[in-house]
């Protein structure tokens, strides 16, 4: 039975060998992120080649995700490596100091003591370890330790309600973007985004660095939740970034808006990821825990496209047991989820032709019990809206465009698929694809399946055409 929900898993130190490589696709990841924030150059060029060659050698579509690092504020280094903080103790950030101890560290971005004062909350490592602001004197950020514990070198600093002024796209930000576009990522992932504006940046840049890749917007601050629209519009799809979003927001409330994000994106035609710690008990163990299953169960039946892994398969020591327990979750919760294809259709009003062709298509594949719905697309579009509704049939896109197929390796209960040949008629074109599906093994003669094409062909946006066709017969049933 056929996955729809996508697998996004990190490359690290466990899973750049090819061999593991193999048998993390054939467990089931879809699209693999290449994590700027650790790592050189040379590290990210060598692992993409190696995805191209193994996915090219398995005839398998995978993606390649580069995550861009963004104004990830951290403190500094500790002499010893790391110190312990103790409850009530005062501790000074120090914008100067240049190497740490038990009573202050230095900072790696300068200018945190303009955008916090007295009675600021600053939280470490992940809301671990909480520091009161008691005041700000020149490059000093004198505090009290509400919770301790122990701080380690470059942890990183959140402040409690947001309003960190640091810009989304660093001078590194804009070098890994021009690496990413070399290397021909899909997907460029933008940290820390504030407004629409970040994300046309990125955009800007990706293009002017001669890639094509789509740009995500990583939710993971205050103010993008409050702009959430507006970065949706200006951006490809989302990550719901759940670490660095809990610690601004409150743990409590990302669950509900994790759902709100995930509801809005697929409305808007978009795409979401939901990411951090789906099964952080997997680093070192083989099994997951049970509200780790309940976690990525629950992000399915919200609708997500994909749910990533990011140190379970980096680092950790069952990277292949890990992606395929996540793929058994998403199946099982897949065949829970409710199909309301009916009432997503009242008071809808479309003003596109593609998009008309894609939303019938799929309305009439559910009501007739097709066996599979066959998009014939150049750019995806048509695929990607057939994907934001659940119709309970399986979305195979058929694309002439190599750069198409992995593109599509992120859409949810789209398989992409890719048709070597160019027909010079549209009933040609029909035919190949019928033919694909069959020697696919994904139908066989007698089975019902709904097409989509344009005419004329070969023009991106032109799909105008739905047809449903018995396989094996020679006329097909014209809508």
């Amino acid at each position: 039975m056929s996955r729809d929900t996508k697998i996004v898993a990190t490359l690290g130190p466990a899973s750049s060998g090819s061999e593991v490589l193999e048998r993390m696709f054939r467990a089931g990841v879809d699209v693999v992120r290449l994590n700027f924030s650790h790592g050189k150059v040379a590290d990210h060029v060598e692992r993409a080649q190696m995805v191209r060659e193994v996915a090219a050698r398995m005839g398998r579509p995978v993606g390649i995700l580069a995550d861009l690092q963004g104004p990830k504020i951290r403190v500094g280094k500790f002499a010893d490596g790391k110190v312990w903080l103790e409850k009530g103790a005062a501790f000074v950030l120090d914008a100067r100091c240049e190497m740490g101890n038990g009573e202050r560290v230095g900072l790696d971005y300068k200018d945190l003591t303009r955008d916090v004062s007295a009675g600021s909350v600053l939280l470490l490592d992940d809301g671990r370890i909480v520091l009161d602001v008691e005041r700000v004197v020149g490059s000093e950020i004198f505090t009290v330790v509400r919770h301790g514990g122990e701080l380690s070198d470059n942890k990183g600093i959140n402040r409690q309600g947001g309003g960190l002024s640091a810009p989304a796209l660093t001078a590194k930000d804009m070098d890994d973007i021009r690496t990413a576009a070399g290397i021909g990522v899909d997907f460029v992932a933008v940290s820390f985004p504030k407004s629409a504006a970040d994300m046309y940046m990125a955009k800007q840049l990706i293009h002017a660095a001669g890639g094509q890749a789509q740009t995500i917007a990583k939710i993971e601050r205050v103010e993008a939740v409050a702009a959430l629209e507006e970065i949706i519009a200006a951006s490809d799809g989302i990550m719901v970034a759940r670490g660095d979003l809990a610690v601004e927001v409150g743990d409590a409330a990302v669950p509900a808006l994790q759902k709100r994000m995930i509801h809005l994106a697929r409305e808007k035609n978009k795409l979401a990821i939901t990411a951090t710690q789906m099964m952080e008990s997997m680093i070192l163990s083989p099994a997951p825990t049970r509200a780790e299953v309940s976690d990525v169960a629950n992000a399915v039946l919200d609708g997500t496209d994909a749910v990533m892994l990011s140190a379970e398969t980096a680092s950790g020591r069952y990277p292949v047991e890990t992606v395929e327990a996540m793929a058994r979750i998403c199946l099982a919760a897949e065949q829970s989820a409710e199909v309301t294809l009916d009432s997503a259709f009242l008071n809808q009003v479309f003003t596109r032709i593609d998009q008309t062709i894609s939303l019938a298509a799929i309305w009439t594949a559910h009501h007739l019990k097709v066996k599979a719905i066959a998009a014939l697309t150049e750019s995806g579009a048509t695929a990607l809206w057939m994907s934001r509704l659940n119709c309970g049939v399986p979305v195979y896109a058929l694309t002439p465009r190599p750069e198409a197929v992995t593109k599509m390796s992120l859409y949810r209960a789209v398989f992409p698929l890719f048709m070597t040949q160019r027909p010079t008629t549209r009933d040609e074109l029909l035919r190949d694809a019928e033919q694909l599906l069959t020697d696919a093994g994904i139908v066989e003669k007698g089975d019902f399946i709904v097409l989509t094409a344009g005419d004329p062909m070969g023009t991106s946006g032109g799909t105008n055409t739905l047809k449903i066709v018995r396989v094996g017969d020679q006329q097909p049933y014209k809508v």
